[in-house]
């Protein structure tokens, strides 16, 4: 019995789609300060020309903990994400506001 392959659907179509679902809306807000984190942490390193591995040995941890990092697998705690930006010589900001009315 040949096994019945589901007709192939451009991503954005899939995207769009998913997004029409509420609940898939707010967990994509929820995530999105770690999403933050983990793009400027990818482009300052980028930016200043290093590999994931000289990252990691410049803050004393394992290349993986960067890759996991700049995948957004994992949530880093807030003395992790010190060291790496203290390595990309930045700064990390912390803002409170306020959230978006919920329809």
């Amino acid at each position: 019995m040949e096994k019945k392959v589901p007709p192939f659907r451009p991503m954005d179509e899939l995207w769009n789609e998913r997004m029409k679902d509420p609940e898939f809306v707010a967990a994509l807000r929820e995530m999105e300060p770690e999403f933050q984190a983990t793009r400027e942490v990818l482009r300052l390193r980028l930016a200043q020309g290093l590999t994931q591995k000289e990252l990691a040995e410049r803050i004393g941890t394992k290349q993986a903990s960067i890759s996991r990092l700049e995948r957004a697998s994992y949530k880093p705690n807030l003395g992790f994400l010190q060291r790496v930006a203290e390595a990309l010589n930045a700064r990390i900001e912390i803002r409170l506001v306020p959230k978006e009315p919920s329809h």
